[in-house]
């Protein structure tokens, strides 16, 4: 069984932020596979269902970004999920909006979301799927950043795509394994969208 779980925090408030961004992928994926997440337990809100014929769990913690993990350990227990067949959707400060990037395992990069994560279950073996957000040039403005909506007439416009192309990544990970994966989706919407645009 592989395991999903989108990162962001629960409540209207933050819905469209940043740092939901995460939450946004996973709910289109769910969307795109047909799979209904209408269970309410373990920290999280999840369901259950096949992607690409395989046996998927695809979850957002309800703990709030800096305890994901404590669903996730949940989750992964119950389900007896192995953390290798684990992705997690998160945003990225470090890559500039727009800049899809796949992963397995590696450093958190002070990620709260991963770091929680990576405590409870004691390994950070697990996969990622990083979307670029971007930052303030005030690091003191960090944290009110990533709680801010997207609102920019180029982040509107690009988000759609952004969030569609992350979810079908998540997809094809199951298919066809991380690095054919990695090789497929190792994008930038905002260059590609440039590109067209010149055209």
């Amino acid at each position: 069984m592989h395991l999903i779980v989108g990162l962001g925090n629960p409540g209207n408030r933050y819905r469209f932020t940043r740092h939901n961004i995460g939450f946004m992928v996973l709910e289109k994926l769910a969307q795109e596979v047909k799979i209904d997440l209408k269970h309410r337990s373990f920290d999280a809100i999840w369901g259950k269902g096949k992607i690409r014929g395989t046996d998927t769990l695809l979850a957002l913690p309800q703990t709030y970004m800096n305890l994901s993990g404590t669903a996730v350990r949940q989750l992964v227990a119950f389900f007896k999920a192995d953390i290798n067949n684990l992705i997690v959707i998160h945003d990225d400060l470090d890559l500039p909006f727009g800049t899809i990037r796949l992963k397995a395992g590696g450093g958190n990069a002070g990620h709260k979301g991963l770091t929680s994560i990576t405590d409870n279950l004691g390994s950070s073996d697990f996969m990622r799927v990083r979307l670029g957000i971007g930052k303030p040039p005030d690091k003191s403005r960090i944290e009110g950043y990533v709680l801010e909506p997207f609102a920019s007439d180029e982040e509107l416009s690009l988000l759609p795509e952004i969030i569609s192309t992350a979810a079908e990544a998540g997809s094809e990970i199951i298919l066809s394994g991380i690095q054919k994966a990695i090789t497929k989706y190792q994008k930038n919407i905002l260059v590609k969208s440039l590109k067209k645009e010149d055209e």
